[in-house]
């Protein structure tokens, strides 16, 4: 049984659709941030954020900034979610969106807690679709897009579902921005992941929404990796044992050699522990496969970030190209070198990493073999 992306759509600060955004990522536009002043108090922040489009949500309890902008995000697959609906039924499409905030910053004005719950998206997004199947909102972190579509997976692999709409939505939020303040990772500059001069991340805005079947016509989801590390909360195992293991089961569930992968999406936040660690266990298996790291042009879209460059990976694949890495050309030294400077001719075949908070690690291989 293949598991299949049939179609897709992003929203993030590099445009309101996937063709803008594939469009601005493929130019390496990395002037889509903005810098805000106003929300810690003596802090200069550097974030990609997205306008928001102010749709009316008449339920007080989904009416959230995460929601507008899936409503936004999926206008352009209406018609086919339709069609979906009609084949299949409404209780056979599952529904499993990434987040970590959904609705924490409008909670503090609303007092309303369902906003901030972590299932609100995924609740609201089946009753906005009229749907009656499996529903779930998915929070491990950075990996939470990845995490969804390995649960998506196994609901139609385990027959609970015949399709499943994945989605990842956030959006800037005080609560990770004032921790990652106080872990002092956060860069007031764009970032530059594997630079020596690297000072962090970037947090960005994203929505991403992917209809997912089996043995149809599309994007194959290949492998998908998972692994925990025991290391720290927050820093990843600078061996970066685990995240070799989860290449290695995706590797091994594709069936695929580490040659055959054309691209790789690096998680490549810009931080010193993060670069230090993916760089590690990406060496091992890839000296020359090309790679590049998009959040220097989207930001961290934190739960959404792997569904946004999940997007991105199938419109490389379906479009053609390559995003550069955009750094400042000044390659950290103290760490192992990989290929970001020679593209593949074309892309066949991506691998995306995703690294997060708690030690969880994820990596996907999506394409055609």
């Amino acid at each position: 049984m293949n598991i299949t992306i049939t179609k897709y759509n992003c929203i993030c600060n590099l445009g309101r659709n996937i063709d803008e955004v594939y469009e601005n990522a493929i130019l390496g536009n990395n002037n889509k941030f903005s810098l805000r002043n106003d929300i810690i108090k003596g802090k200069t922040l550097c974030v990609g954020e997205i306008e928001d489009n102010n749709i009316n949500i008449s339920n007080p309890d989904y009416d959230i900034k995460c929601n507008r902008l899936l409503v936004e995000c999926y206008e352009p697959l209406k018609e086919y979610i339709d069609s979906l609906i009609k084949k299949y039924g409404n209780k056979r499409i599952g529904v499993v969106v990434a987040t970590t905030n959904t609705g924490v910053e409008e909670y503090q004005y609303s007092k309303n807690k369902t906003q901030s719950e972590i299932g609100n998206s995924a609740l609201f997004l089946k009753e906005f679709l009229g749907l009656k199947g499996y529903a779930a909102g998915v929070s491990t972190a950075c990996t939470s897009g990845i995490k969804s579509f390995s649960i998506a997976e196994h609901l139609i692999k385990s027959n609970l579902s015949d399709a499943v709409i994945v989605a990842g939505t956030d959006m800037l939020s005080k609560v990770p921005l004032f921790g990652f303040t106080s872990l002092e990772v956060l860069s007031d500059e764009k970032t530059i992941p594997l630079s020596k001069n690297r000072k962090g991340i970037n947090i960005g805005e994203g929505v991403a929404i992917f209809t997912v079947e089996k043995d149809a016509e599309g994007i194959n989801i290949l492998g998908i990796g998972e692994t925990t590390d025991t290391y720290h909360s927050t820093t990843p195992d600078p061996e970066g044992v685990q995240a070799m293991r989860a290449i290695e089961i995706a590797l091994q569930q594709s069936g695929l050699k580490p040659e055959d992968i054309d691209y790789i999406n690096l998680h490549g936040t810009g931080t010193v522990a993060n670069d230090l660690s993916e760089v590690k266990a990406v060496s091992k298996y890839f000296k020359n496969t090309y790679s590049s790291s998009t959040k220097a042009m989207t930001g961290h879209c934190l739960g959404a970030a792997a569904s946004v460059e999940t997007a991105l990976c199938c419109a490389l694949i379906d479009k053609g190209g390559f995003y550069p890495h955009k750094f400042d050309n000044e390659y950290d030294d103290t760490i192992e070198r990989i290929n970001i400077t020679n593209p593949p001719q074309q892309t066949k075949i991506c691998m995306t990493n995703a690294f997060g908070f708690g030690g969880a690690n994820a990596i996907m291989i999506i394409g055609n073999k």
